[in-house]
């Protein structure tokens, strides 16, 4: 399984990219999934980076996209768990102007407060 989802307090959902690339093979399936979990009435996502190792530019789209929906919605989008490569791409596209992160999840739920 590619992603793996939990449903957390508040209204929040949690979602894990269990791969180590994500790429454009998955990039039209993660956002099918967000946008299911936003029309059945969940906002807030938190995206978790950890197991991803390196991330191509469709896949970067399917979450500026999904960031979109879930805030035209009231909602947000946040991401946890940076690699190096990830971190340094996110730089290098200025897409950490776009989204929040944070180090841990506890602290990407709390920012929802």
């Amino acid at each position: 399984m590619d992603f793996i989802v939990e449903d957390l307090e508040n209204n929040i959902c949690l979602v894990n990219l269990n791969i180590s690339r994500a790429t454009l093979n998955e990039a039209e399936e993660f956002k099918t999934l967000l946008f299911e979990k936003i029309n059945i009435g969940l906002r807030n996502f938190i995206i978790d980076l950890t197991k991803c190792e390196f991330i191509d530019s469709t896949f970067l789209g399917s979450l500026v996209v999904s960031l979109k929906k879930a805030t035209s919605k009231g909602g947000d989008l946040k991401l946890i768990g940076f690699q190096p490569a990830v971190e340094t791409m996110f730089e290098l596209t200025r897409m950490y102007r776009v989204f929040d992160s944070f180090r841990t999840k506890e602290e990407a739920i709390n920012s929802f407060s």
